[in-house]
């Protein structure tokens, strides 16, 4: 008994664990559906590439500010005081002669100096250029990198909507598959088929069924892969019956244009004026500098640090300099060699940038033109194999056709369901790209 009374009071403690070990765990929150619109926005705001272009634009703000005040004088105060400590005595030896004391502690000063540029060559006239030449390129980068966010945003959206299409065709396949294999077993059973074509049927059953799994996983990941591109804390998935533009409202002529200006070529602009203030900046450092300074300081002593005395005694001093630089060990020729090879490298830069937005348009537009096609041309396939596919099976289901016959219609309509998705997403990709080109909807 007292055995038993163990193992029951073991068990009893034991019960709760196991049940515990065996419960389900949670399952993870459903994504919340969002718009394109929505989706957009969020990429353009939470977007790593974005926060970097706008700390880029916050950076060149604040160069441009500092070269604005290079033309301005740098004031400086300066105060200080000192106290003595004696031990009665009011003189002192230092350096072999007799030094008194004062009979004040504290000695204090205080004083204020400013000092100017007034000629450097223009220099700062052309770092002024420079820095907000740099400032309107960054301008430029920050839309180009909002458009780059928006168009992986887009990409991901209609990941999500081509793999819940996906998800749609893998379910009517699924539905055939059934209805044919419950067919193929009726007609088994009736002994008018042979027995591969139930099995036959039942293999395409199970990949019908395979297919549904794939196109699950596959919205699951395009969800993963849709919240990272908005940077959304909640999962997120795309919004059901989105409302579609698939055509564009400009013609290839003003496409070219606005790729010509599109953002990348504004940005290799910016850096290209950049480079040519910077190479007339190098050249300043061949002429010579005039600069101006001022400093009035005021000094005495008392019981107490004052900073602020009538008594003290004020010294003033106005000082001009100018220099040339004669030699500097060729420091001034390999900074002049440097701006003519970034100055060189800018306009490489322009002008493949410009090739490049053609080269992409003419890309782009031809996949959009091609998807286009394909769109109208797979929806006809499409329903062409639908009725191909009811054909076959009302023949095959009276003996006038083979199951093979329908396998096949079946293949073919799958395919062309799949095409059909892909034209779709093909389709609305190029629509995004040309819009991140140009830089503007479309």
């Amino acid at each position: 008994m007292r055995v038993l009374g163990s193992m029951f009071l073991l068990a009893m403690i034991s019960t709760p664990i196991a049940a515990s070990a065996q419960a389900p765990a949670p399952s993870p929150p459903a994504p919340r559906p969002i718009t394109l619109q929505e989706a957009v926005d969020r990429a353009q705001r939470n977007a790593l590439v974005v926060i970097q272009a706008q700390g880029q634009v916050r950076t060149s703000s604040a160069a441009t500010r500092a070269a604005y005040g290079a033309f301005l004088p740098s004031v400086s105060l300066t105060a200080g005081a000192t106290r003595q400590y004696t031990s009665g005595a009011r003189t002192r030896v230092e350096n072999g002669q007799v030094v008194t004391l004062p009979s004040t502690p504290w000695s204090s000063s205080a004083g204020l100096g400013a000092n100017v540029a007034l000629f450097t060559g223009g220099q700062r006239f052309f770092d002024l250029r420079q820095a907000r030449a740099r400032e309107k390129s960054a301008d430029v980068n920050e839309t180009a990198q909002r458009f780059a966010a928006a168009l992986e945003a887009k990409q991901q959206f209609f990941n999500v909507l081509a793999a819940r299409e996906s998800q749609t065709a893998a379910q009517a396949q699924l539905e055939q598959a059934e209805q044919q294999r419950k067919t193929a077993i009726a007609r088994s059973n009736a002994r008018v088929a042979t027995r591969s074509d139930s099995l036959r049927a039942e293999i395409q059953y199970r990949q019908a069924q395979l297919a549904i799994v794939n196109a699950r996983v596959a919205i699951e990941t395009a969800d993963a892969a849709l919240t990272r591109a908005v940077a959304s804390d909640v999962p997120v998935t795309a919004a059901p019956d989105q409302p579609e533009h698939p055509g564009l409202n400009q013609d290839d002529e003003a496409l070219r244009a606005m790729a010509l200006n599109g953002p990348a070529v504004q940005q290799a602009r910016a850096d290209l004026s950049a480079a040519k203030a910077g190479q007339t900046s190098a050249w300043t450092d061949y002429l010579p500098s005039l600069n101006a300074s001022y400093s009035r300081t005021g000094s005495g002593a008392g019981n107490d640090p004052e900073f602020v005395d009538p008594d003290f005694s004020y010294s003033g001093q106005l000082r001009f300099t100018a220099s040339l630089p004669i030699f500097d060990q060729f420091q001034r020729e390999q900074r002049l060699t440097q701006a003519k090879v970034a100055q060189e490298n800018a306009e490489a830069s322009l002008r493949d940038a410009r090739l490049m937005a053609v080269e992409t348009l003419t890309q782009q537009l031809g996949a959009f033109r091609s998807a286009e096609e394909r769109v109208v041309s797979q929806t006809a396939t499409v329903e062409a194999a639908e009725e191909d596919l009811r054909v076959q099976q009302q023949r095959y289901a009276v003996g006038a056709s083979t199951l093979l016959d329908v396998l096949t219609s079946e293949t073919q309509l799958n395919q062309a369901r799949s095409d059909l998705i892909r034209a779709r997403y093909d389709q609305r990709v190029a629509k995004a790209q040309l819009e991140a080109l140009v830089g503007r909807e479309l």
